[in-house]
């Protein structure tokens, strides 16, 4: 009787271990798989350098054409010719002034609402335009025109054509800009301004002034008045 108790009870236990068996692997097949790790997402991509259109900028340039002429080509000897000029130098300019650090306050008020894509169709415009030229004072054009070459050594003033060029044309991509046939009273107003530190002012959480200012405060401090005068009438007749 014992031994028959003892067997029946083994074949509970064998039962018992086949159905927990069935029922794990019953559970293991209905348990949905594991979802694949997340591929990372995309790195952003790098915002490009605005691109201008000289077609958008000449509607925008309405409104700059009464100070600065049709076609950039001021009539005003107090306000400057536009036309032909590096749309490097005249976007860094607008920047500046935009955020108050090129001191002007009628350039500033026009300047404070112009977004980057405003700035850069003005600039494009701008730089297709051609210049109209203009006479020097015949008076002064054999000093302006030293002045501009060579400089003046002895007082430590170098020759204008260094970095603005023999023709006046500058250099875009340092942004040196093109001074050739400007009008000489805005070349001498911005040498004074230059000479005094007043052209650019530092201002908190903006773009600092450029680099060429260090060195146009030096050498135009260097300058007499007599010596502004005739490079910048050299300057106004330039071809």
């Amino acid at each position: 009787m014992k031994s028959r108790s003892l067997a029946v009870a083994a074949g509970l236990l064998s039962v018992l271990a086949v159905s927990a068996a069935t029922l794990a692997l019953a559970q293991d097949s209905a348990a949905p798989a594991a979802a694949p790790a997340a591929a990372p997402a995309p790195a952003a991509a790098a915002a490009g350098p605005v691109v201008g259109s000289a077609e958008a900028g000449a509607a925008k340039a309405a409104v700059c054409s009464a100070c600065h002429g049709v076609g950039g080509n001021s009539v005003n000897p107090e306000w400057p010719s536009l036309a032909g000029q590096h749309p490097e130098y005249t976007a860094q300019q607008l920047q500046l002034f935009r955020a108050m650090v090129r001191t002007n306050p009628i350039m500033q008020a026009q300047a404070v609402a112009l977004t980057d894509q405003d700035i850069a169709d003005l600039s494009a415009y701008y730089r297709q335009q051609t210049q109209t030229g203009l006479e020097a004072d015949p008076s002064l054009v054999q000093a302006g025109e030293k002045l501009y070459r060579a400089g003046d050594p002895v007082r430590g003033i170098p020759g204008c054509k260094a970095c603005h060029g023999p023709g006046g044309l500058g250099n875009g991509p340092a942004k040196w800009p093109l001074v050739r046939a400007q009008h000489s009273l805005y070349t001498y107003n911005q040498l004074k301004n230059y000479a005094n530190r007043a052209r650019y002012v530092a201002v908190e959480g903006q773009p600092s002034p450029p680099a060429q200012a260090e060195m146009m405060y030096d050498v135009a401090s260097r300058m007499t008045d007599e010596d502004m005068r005739a490079v910048a009438s050299f300057i106004q007749g330039l071809r």
